[in-house]
């Protein structure tokens, strides 16, 4: 077959791919064209009011000053939102590793649950700001206290909705299990699991956004890189543009990580519980 052949038939192909493409962004941008028509008039209002009671920067830049700041700031808000980025995702996965293993144990030994679930209520019950400077004393300013401070934020609501998740299977179907003569392991992995994962990403969906907000909580207190710490500096230089513009870059990281876990939760969750949509 000729090399014009050939291209012919690759040029059909991606024709129809970008046709598609095309269709899903605009059923996309369609579907969300309230809430961008809202955020537009939010910020079209923002600069109104700056303009029109003359408000001073250094109290509440208009939303042209912090377009600015982006531009003027973009390498050090990139060297910043590295480390954020990567204590929110050790946090995330560490705290929510450690919620799963703990929920499998309590369901499988009510025992475990009632000597440790009241202290994992416990430990929820302290507020993450007096948290944080006790682990910075133990180790330090480094990453280790802020990976931990973002994965106890994510930890107890993951606790919560999975040891749920686990108990919501099937009673039909765990004593068919049963009969057939199957192990722990096996109810685990068959039926308890697939069952639980709806609550799972709940969970997951709140710890993806709490933990970018674990870090920065984390980097206020002892630290000298980060989102978190840029917020503190800007702020005591009066550069309130420059702050506007690092928490414009939190709240994008933390929407950026809840819809990696939605797309990730649309590929593996198959059914919802009741009143879920």
């Amino acid at each position: 077959m000729s090399n014009a052949v050939h291209s012919e038939i690759r040029g059909v192909t991606k024709a129809p791919r970008k046709v598609a493409l095309l269709d899903a962004t605009i059923g996309v941008l369609s579907s969300n064209m309230p809430a961008i028509l809202a955020a537009l008039g939010c910020i079209v209002l923002w600069q109104a009011v700056i303009w029109i009671f003359k408000i001073p920067t250094f109290m509440a830049p208009a939303p042209v000053d912090v377009l600015y700041a982006f531009r003027d700031n973009a390498a050090t808000l990139t060297r910043n939102l590295l480390p954020t980025l990567l204590e929110a995702v050790l946090g995330f996965v560490f705290g929510n590793l450690v919620a799963i293993l703990l929920a499998i144990w309590f369901v499988h030994s009510a025992t475990a649950e009632k000597a440790f679930y009241p202290i994992a209520v416990f430990i929820k019950a302290i507020p993450i700001i007096a948290v944080a400077p006790i682990l910075v004393l133990i180790f330090g300013n480094g990453v280790a206290p802020k990976i931990i401070i973002a994965g106890l934020i994510c930890f107890f609501p993951t606790l919560v909705n999975m040891v749920q998740g686990l108990r919501s299977a099937s009673p039909a179907m765990l004593d068919l299990m049963r009969v057939l003569s199957a192990s722990n392991s096996e109810i685990l992995w068959k039926v308890r699991l697939p069952s639980s994962l709806p609550f799972l990403f709940a969970a997951l969906k709140i710890a993806a956004t709490s933990s970018v907000m674990g870090a920065i909580v984390a980097e206020w207190i002892g630290s000298s890189f980060g989102l978190g710490a840029l917020i503190i500096e800007a702020t005591y230089n009066f550069r309130s543009p420059l702050l506007y513009a690092t928490v414009v870059i939190a709240a994008l990281l933390a929407v950026i990580l809840f819809f990696i876990v939605s797309i990730a939760e649309a590929k593996m969750v198959r059914w919802k519980p009741a009143g879920q949509h």
